[in-house]
C-alpha cells in the first residue's frame, strides 16, 4: 500500500492550492489530511469517511476534501489561504480510530508536502 501525495507549493495569502493523495495497492473508504508546522504537533485538517466530511474549525469554509473513486485519489482543495496555513501537509489512510482527528489512528501515511503561504 502506498499513498502518493502531491500539489504543495508557494502561494500568496488569499490564493488557492489543491493537494492530491493517490492510493495504490488498496481502496480506502476514508482518508484524513493532517498538517505540521515547525515546532508544533501534527494537527488534523480534514477527513472523508464514506462520503461524510469533517473539518477542523480553522479551515472550515475554506478547505474542501473530495474523492475521485475511479482514480482512488483524494483531494484537498484549499482556498483563501492564510500565512498560518503554512505547514507540511500529510494524507493518511487505514483509519483504526473512532475519531478522524486522532493522528495515531491511521496505518498509512503519504510523504509530506510543503505548503507555504506568504503574506
Amino acid at each position: 500500500v502506498q499513498l502518493q501525495a502531491s500539489g504543495g507549493g508557494l502561494v500568496q495569502a488569499g490564493g488557492s492550492l489543491r493537494l492530491s493523495c493517490a492510493a495504490s495497492g488498496r481502496t480506502f473508504s476514508s482518508m484524513g489530511w493532517f498538517r505540521q508546522s515547525p515546532g508544533k504537533e501534527r494537527e488534523p485538517v480534514a477527513a472523508w469517511n464514506l462520503g461524510v466530511t469533517a473539518y477542523a474549525d480553522s479551515v472550515k469554509g475554506r478547505f474542501t476534501i473530495s474523492r475521485d473513486n475511479a482514480k482512488n485519489t483524494y483531494y484537498l482543495q484549499m482556498n483563501s489561504l492564510k500565512p498560518e496555513d503554512t505547514a507540511v501537509y500529510y494524507c493518511a489512510a487505514g483509519r483504526r480510530s473512532k475519531s478522524w482527528a486522532d493522528v495515531t489512528g491511521y496505518d498509512y501515511w503519504g510523504q509530506g508536502n510543503q505548503v507555504t503561504v506568504s503574506s
